[in-house]
């Protein structure tokens, strides 16, 4: 489903970008997802298209 494909990628997305700099940005998994800090909104569009286009 598209829709699960695109939550896994942004999420993916979202733990590399927090793991690379972890100054910046952290994620905590709940009941949802919670984000402080700086996104590479750049990255991100990239992981997002490239999961609507089918890539990996």
């Amino acid at each position: 489903m598209l829709e699960e494909k695109l939550k896994e990628s942004i999420v993916a997305e979202l733990k590399r970008q927090a793991a690379n700099d972890p100054k910046s940005l952290s994620i905590e998994s709940s009941d949802g997802l919670i984000v402080k800090g700086k996104i590479d909104l750049d990255d991100l569009v990239m992981v997002i298209a490239g999961a609507v286009a089918g890539g990996p």
